[in-house]
Parts: C-alpha cells; sequence; structure tokens
C-alpha cells in the first residue's frame, strides 16, 4: 500500500498538471474568440458541445466516471464561453442595448395609476416615490379596482406609470403580479418600500367586543393571522384592497364589522382605530414597484430584474446563474413561477431574478449576452 503523502505528490503534480492544460485551454479560446470576432460566428454551438460531450464520455469507463467527465467539460466549456462574452465585449461589440438612460423619473406630465382607492397602501406608496407632484401640486392619478387594469392603462398610453405591490417581507411575493410582468409589454423603472401599520378599523362608536366580521385584502389578513387566531369567532372576507374594505365598512354604518387598513385610511374615510398595530411582523413592509410602457431606465440605477426560461434539464438553472457569478454580479432574489401560459409545460418554470448592477456596465452586459444565447428565453423587465 502506497503512504497517503506519496499519493498526495502524485494528486498534487497531476492537479500542476491539469492546471497547466486549463491555461493552455483558455488561451486557445481566446484564438477561438478572435476567429469569431473576425467572422460574426455566435459563441454557443450547441451542437458541437453536445457531440464533444458524448465523444469524451465515451472514453471513460463505469456511469459513475462518464457523469463526472461530462460534468468537468460542461463547467469547462461554459468558463470558456463566458471568457468569449468577455472578449466580445472588450472588441467593442456589445449587443445593442434597447432601453433609453433617463435623468429622472418624476411625476410632472405623467399620469399615474394604482389599484384600489384612496388610503390603499399603493395610494401611500405611489405619494411616496412621485411626492406631491411639482410645486406642491397634487399628483394626476387615478384607481382600477385590479393589478391587471393597472397594466392595462400603461399598455395602452392612459396611464404613463403604474404601482404595484411586488413582495411583502412577512406574506412573500405577491405571485399574480410577476406574472402580469411577463404577459404585459412594461418594464419596471422604480421601487418603493414602505412600512406596512395594519389597523382594525370600525365605526366611530364601536368596540373591539362589537366586533364579528372583518374585511381586507388576502394578503393583509396573512400579515395577520395571528392576530386574527386570537379571534377565531370572527368571520374574515376578502376584499380587493385594503382601503376598499374600509369604504365597505364605512357604507355599511354596522358596528359589528371592522377593515384592516393603515391609519392613514382610518383618517380619509371617517374610521376609528379599534386597534393598531396588528399585523404579525413588527417589521412588516411591502416593496411596490413602478411600472411603464417605456423602455428606459435611471441613470445610477443599481437593481437589475430578468426573467428566464431555460431547458428542462439537469444542471441548467446552475448554468444559467453561473454567468451572475463569473461576471461578479450580486444576486439577491429569485422567484420560480410556472409557465401556465403555454401548454405541455406542467411542473416546468421561469425564473425572475433580481441582480445588482447597471445596463451601461460591462459585466452586466456580459451576462446578459451570455444568458440571452443559452436560455431559452431571456427578458430584462428593468433596471431601477
Amino acid at each position: 500500500m502506497k503512504d497517503l503523502l506519496l499519493i498526495r505528490d502524485e494528486i498534487d503534480k497531476v492537479d500542476s498538471e491539469i492546471t497547466a492544460l486549463y491555461l493552455k485551454r483558455m488561451q486557445l479560446t481566446s484564438e477561438v474568440a478572435e476567429y469569431k470576432i473576425q467572422t460574426g460566428k455566435k459563441v454557443f454551438d450547441k451542437e458541437r458541445e453536445r457531440d464533444k460531450l458524448q465523444r469524451l464520455s465515451a472514453l471513460v469507463p463505469g456511469s459513475f466516471l462518464k457523469h463526472g467527465i461530462r460534468e468537468l467539460f460542461e463547467h469547462i466549456m461554459s468558463i470558456s464561453r463566458k471568457r468569449q462574452y468577455q472578449l466580445l465585449t472588450e472588441h467593442g461589440m456589445e449587443e445593442p442595448n434597447e432601453f433609453e438612460q433617463v435623468d429622472k423619473i418624476d411625476a410632472q406630465g405623467s399620469r399615474i395609476v394604482f389599484q384600489g382607492v384612496e388610503g390603499a397602501y399603493a395610494h401611500i406608496a405611489m405619494n411616496e416615490y412621485f411626492g406631491g407632484g411639482m410645486d406642491g401640486a397634487a399628483l394626476d392619478s387615478f384607481h382600477v379596482d385590479s393589478w391587471r387594469e393597472a397594466m392595462e392603462a400603461i399598455q395602452s398610453g392612459e396611464a404613463d406609470y403604474a404601482v404595484l405591490p411586488i413582495e411583502n417581507s412577512t406574506a412573500g411575493v405577491v405571485a399574480e403580479n410577476y406574472d402580469l410582468l411577463m404577459e404585459y409589454d412594461n418594464y419596471i423603472v422604480g421601487e418603493q418600500i414602505i412600512p406596512i401599520r395594519h389597523c382594525l378599523l370600525g365605526q366611530q362608536d364601536a368596540e373591539l367586543s362589537d366586533i364579528t366580521s372583518v374585511y381586507s385584502h388576502p394578503q393583509a389578513l396573512a400579515q395577520c393571522d395571528r392576530y386574527l387566531q386570537q379571534h377565531e369567532e370572527w368571520d374574515c372576507a376578502r376584499e380587493g384592497n385594503t382601503a376598499v374594505a374600509a369604504c365597505k365598512v364605512k357604507r355599511s354604518g354596522k358596528k359589528h364589522k371592522a377593515a384592516i387598513a393603515s391609519e392613514l385610511t382610518a383618517q380619509l374615510y371617517g374610521l376609528k382605530v379599534l386597534e393598531e398595530n396588528i399585523q404579525d411582523n413588527s417589521e412588516n413592509s411591502t416593496r411596490f414597484i413602478i411600472v411603464t410602457n417605456r423602455k428606459i431606465f435611471l441613470k445610477g440605477a443599481q437593481k437589475m430584474s430578468i426573467c428566464l426560461e431555460i431547458k428542462h434539464q439537469s444542471g441548467s438553472l446552475y448554468h444559467a446563474l453561473s454567468h451572475i457569478i463569473y461576471n461578479d454580479l450580486n444576486m439577491n432574489f429569485i422567484q420560480s413561477r410556472p409557465l401556465k401560459d403555454r401548454e405541455g409545460t406542467n411542473w416546468q418554470y421561469r425564473f425572475f431574478i433580481d441582480f445588482k448592477g447597471n445596463l451601461n456596465e460591462s459585466a452586466v452586459a456580459n451576462a446578459l449576452r451570455g444568458l440571452a444565447e443559452e436560455c431559452e428565453t431571456m427578458r430584462v423587465l428593468g433596471n431601477y
């Protein structure tokens, strides 16, 4: 039996040889990139890579080693492609940027749509993001009943911007709005995070002991789940919006009815705060996105949002994410949604990803180029 130290010495020698061969291969990769720059040939040659992986795996015995050699060379070829994308960018061969850079996004001359009615959290987020308009004037805004109607309003040109909730720190993502981002040709240009302080609102002459029915948006009910469990005798009903629920309670004039909404909503509709801060998480907050139908991004924007569809096979997501990793970009969010808009795709998903970066940065351009070439589809949802 060989001594362990001798075996390790031999491994070190082999690793040194592999490293030297790796450097040689990357040099050849650079030469391939030069050829492709001159000829305009695409970096990703799917058929050649598939054939090569089959040939290489045939050179080794046993299923374990075959799988290992395939995985090794998949990774090597992936690194080689990423280097070629970098060289294309260094030679000034960036993909055309379809997005226009703007200096600011404000309410001057713009119409803004939000879902719900005045006092809704989307209404609050709109005012936080856009302020009171130019010279203290009121914002030119209107409200609709559904998130879909808001997306349709900006796509049709009836509104310039829409304010939509996308994620809550307690209840998670607003899945419907992720689906709408793919259904409509609209883009994210900003975001606003607001603290959510839910209150139980009732008639001015009501007391907590009078309440038997509570109305609110499903997300708000979910965010107050622990509080509501303490009052299991209450009937909870879903409404399209927290402020809509408050309006319903106000119009009813019934002391036994209450709504979960904000303190501002209570002030707007003349309701009484029966209990405040009833949300499960004291740091509860919701992230709203500002959406438009124009391909624009704010100068200095530092968040990218994209959507990917990849092959439904082992390693596809790993290889897609490696474009973000190898360009030293910090991914801070990933969410999957079913491909429910086409037949034959049960249990297949698209992925929504956020990472730090700006469309003017070469690292972002490299990553987007690689993702566009190697994924089934890749769409930039916004830079903000």
